[in-house]
């Protein structure tokens, strides 16, 4: 299927809104699915309020919901460097035990080879740069992963404006990570829970697992106002063939698969890039924008996203510039939280047009 090809040429400009500062999420509602739900129907070009736990009523018996797994790990690190200037880390991946890529703020970048000093505890060294990010060695008796978990913090975007509390250990994770890796949460996932999901179970709703370590690079900001010369990050994904069977299962019966978000669309559509839904254990650097051919994904819960984002770009693709604005401008004027503690879309679909 096509949605939103556009008529002329596209500029990012195209991709924003404005949006009241009180409106972004600070913090998580007491009960996951307690948020809102706007519902967008491209058929009918039509935007709809609801609760989120009305998504219930549009997901059928026999339909698909794919989710991703990945854990959120505790990302963020802040210390010194060994000349004393302080220093924040933000981690983008776990290279292996004694390796991490991160970013790093500090008033001058280290060089290589200059000692860290990170939360009074790690020595580690600066050992390359690799552009906008640096390799950091740590000969420790404890790998990374273990380090971050015990010293690390919840990596909040940069637009919740508070410290990270004890409480966002539990709630900006889903209820079904498995995975450690990611340095943000997937967050249409966050909506779930436990007896939700139960229920869906219940009345033979399928579900299946993708993972996709998201990366500080999610929150990269497009630049320049051509979005086609802009570079898309790179994301470690697998889709598994279990998965993919499970898409052909829902095809064959005439059922829909529907994307829990856009690091789900992004893992699907790469690995239907071929024109063959295969298993996949790479990297993803997909940027989907409009006039992009959706091979797997039918239908889409996702997050409000922020202005000229290759998120909000993707939406958009999905469906359709216009109604995407129209979308965001009604969420706006009715007040629905936004980001990654906030409120969701479901996208419905056209029709079962699809291609794998």
């Amino acid at each position: 299927m096509i949605r939103g090809f556009p008529d002329t040429p596209m500029q990012l400009s195209d991709f924003d809104y404005p949006l009241p500062e009180h409106l972004i999420a600070q913090a998580p509602l007491a009960e996951r699915s307690a948020s809102r739900l706007l519902v967008v129907d491209p058929a009918g070009e039509a935007v709809h309020d609801h609760p989120f736990s009305a998504i219930e009523s549009f997901v059928e018996a026999g339909d698909l919901l794919v989710f991703n797994n990945t854990r959120v790990i505790p990302a963020r690190l802040f210390g010194n460097k060994q000349s004393g200037g302080k220093l924040e880390v933000m981690v983008e991946r776990v290279l292996d035990d004694e390796h991490l890529l991160a970013h790093i703020r500090s008033s001058k970048a280290p060089k290589p080879g200059a000692g860290l000093l990170l939360e009074q505890e790690i020595e580690c060294s600066m050992v390359e740069r690799r552009g906008d990010l640096f390799v950091l060695r740590q000969q420790g008796r404890k790998p990374w992963l273990e380090l971050l978990d015990q010293y690390g913090h919840v990596p909040l975007p940069p637009y919740i404006q508070r410290p990270d509390e004890a409480s966002d250990r539990e709630r900006y994770q889903t209820v079904y990570a498995r995975y450690p890796g990611a340095v943000a949460a997937p967050t249409a996932g966050l909506h779930f829970d436990q007896p939700m999901l139960d229920r869906f179970a219940s009345r033979g709703v399928n579900t299946a697992f993708i993972t996709l370590h998201v990366g500080a690079g999610t929150f990269q900001p497009v630049r320049g106002d051509d979005i086609d010369s802009h570079v898309m990050h790179t994301e470690r994904v697998d889709v598994p063939q279990r998965v993919c069977d499970a898409v052909t299962e829902t095809r064959e019966a005439g059922k829909r698969v529907i994307a829990v978000g856009t690091t789900v669309v992004r893992s699907l559509e790469t690995a239907a890039m071929s024109g063959k839904l295969l298993p996949l254990q790479g990297e993803s650097s997909l940027f989907i924008k409009p006039g992009f051919e959706f091979r797997v994904i039918d239908a889409m819960i996702t997050n409000f996203h922020l202005p000229k984002s290759t998120l909000l770009i993707l939406v958009s693709a999905f469906a359709g510039i216009q109604l995407t604005q129209r979308a965001y401008r009604h969420a706006v004027d009715q007040e629905y939280r936004f980001f990654s503690y906030g409120d969701a879309m479901y996208i419905a679909c056209r029709g079962n047009q699809h291609i794998v």
